[in-house]
């Protein structure tokens, strides 16, 4: 018995991990947010719900200052307060933010977001054993080795997360009467509004696919419906 405690022991670290993660955003989401009530947008979150056949979605605003959306574990969709000053200064549309929620939509539909938690969870597990596995027969390069090989586990996950959302995003939109080209509009011009370009890190470590990938990804979805 005594033999297997240490990968209990990296069990329950897991799980404390994962409920005290999710305890820590529902926290911070909780304070720093408030409804969004934005009379631009209002209409925008009544037509994608009539496309999903609800009263209307409900969103909030997270009140930080970089661009982002935000699906929480509990189902939650937020945007942040940068993105609706964006809004404000003619840098994006409301089309374009719909999007943004139909994309954070399509995360809670496929459960993309509790499974991230549980990713972050199982992310640290595989740094840990990996550790100590490689550092018995690397030493001094065994963790960096054990860090590398569980980020980019965790981003490939993740790009193939994003793509599933803004299949569900573009579904969604071209049943809201939007159509795709806020979607791709939006791509266009996000690495300049969130000031990301230039990052230099490599591909398969980036948790988000290029914005030239996602675009070619609804196009490619856009010819199988035209197809059919």
């Amino acid at each position: 018995m005594l033999k297997f405690t240490p990968i209990l022991l990296i069990l329950l670290y897991a799980a404390a991990m994962w409920f005290f993660s999710a305890w820590r955003l529902k926290a911070e989401l909780n304070e720093k947010s408030t409804p969004l009530r934005h009379p631009r947008l209002l209409p925008m979150l009544e037509r994608l719900g009539r496309a999903m056949d609800l009263p209307g979605v409900q969103a909030h605003v997270y009140e930080v200052g970089h661009v982002n959306g935000l699906a929480a574990p509990d189902g939650r969709i937020f945007l942040t307060r940068g993105f609706l000053d964006r809004l404000d200064q003619g840098d994006v549309t409301e089309a374009e933010l719909a999007s943004v929620i139909a994309h954070e939509l399509g995360h809670v539909a496929h459960g993309h977001t509790r499974r991230r938690m549980v990713d972050f969870a199982g992310q640290n597990v595989v740094r840990m054993v990996l550790a100590g596995v490689l550092g018995r027969f690397l030493p001094g390069i065994g963790v960096w080795i054990a860090n590398i090989a569980a980020s980019a586990i965790a981003a490939r996950l993740s790009r193939q997360d994003e793509f599933e959302a803004d299949a569900f995003a573009s579904a969604l939109m071209v049943k809201a009467g939007f159509g795709t080209e806020p979607q791709k509009s939006l791509f266009r011009k996000l690495d300049r509004l969130a000031g990301a370009g230039g990052s230099g890190a490599p591909a398969w470590l980036m948790s988000h696919p290029p914005a030239q990938a996602r675009i070619a990804a609804i196009e490619r979805l856009e010819a199988r419906w035209a197809a059919t």
